[in-house]
């Protein structure tokens, strides 16, 4: 009998953790997908159009990215990159989104289908997987805190 609080309260933290339950009602997992899908379109945009203000809005102060070659980037340096105008996307297509909620703590992958080039001028045409992280904020507002992409290469494609 002792034995059944103990089990209850060791499995509670991964009951609560597993995203099949977050802990939110039906109504706000809805309404929280779909600020999310706002989000991450307004992200594409702001890709798409080099546009630093949308971006800025859009990222939190200690954001932090990681390109698919592997480059860490802060805030400052992504907004700079993008003011440069260096980079330049001529498309760019989302698609097997996936959402999950922890919490205050939104997880998103994705498909990305991208094409244009960097801001050393390379081809950077081709297929992505990418994570993004979002958290909600104090005054409730998701920020974008982490992203991370990677290159999906064919069988055949060499460095």
């Amino acid at each position: 009998m002792a034995l059944v609080p103990i089990l209850l309260a060791a499995l509670m933290p991964a009951a609560l953790a597993n995203p099949q339950h977050p802990g939110l009602p039906r109504g706000q997992k809805h309404e929280g997908r779909h600020e999310i899908d706002q989000l991450e379109e307004a992200w594409r945009n702001a890709v798409l159009e080099g546009n630093a203000v949308a971006m800025e809005a859009l990222l939190a102060d200690d954001y932090m990215g990681i390109s698919a070659r592997g480059m860490l980037q802060t805030k400052e340096q992504t907004l700079a990159r993008l003011r440069s105008g260096r980079a330049h996307y001529t498309s760019l297509e989302l698609s097997d989104r996936k959402v999950r909620f922890y919490g205050t703590t939104a997880l998103v992958t994705s498909l990305a289908e991208a094409a244009g080039s960097n801001a050393e001028g390379e081809e950077i045409s081709g297929s992505y997987r990418y994570t993004r992280v979002y958290v909600r904020n104090a005054r409730g507002k998701w920020k974008i805190v982490s992203f991370e992409a990677s290159r999906i290469r064919e069988p055949r494609e060499h460095k």
